[in-house]
């Protein structure tokens, strides 16, 4: 098993204080502003990169089950 508090929970008497609505919002505006968002040359990049690779994969796939399909019906069908 885990030894993580986190899966456990405090132990024994110890209470865990709740943080409040505006220090939570404060602390998600603060890590937000440590994001380092893409440039648009960079993202254009990025699309291009996963639309290759997701056609790339659509093509195998298509090919492996055109292979299986044709491979099953002459086992089925004796030819």
């Amino acid at each position: 098993m885990s030894d993580s508090k986190a899966v456990r929970g405090p132990r024994g008497g110890e209470t865990r204080k709740r943080t409040s609505i505006p220090t939570f919002y404060r602390q998600v505006v603060a890590e937000l502003r440590k994001v380092v968002y893409p440039t648009q040359e960079q993202l254009v990049t990025y699309f291009i990169v996963v639309m290759a690779f997701v056609v790339f994969m659509m093509v195998l796939v298509s090919l492996l089950d055109l292979a299986f399909g044709k491979l099953t019906f002459a086992i089925f069908n004796g030819s």
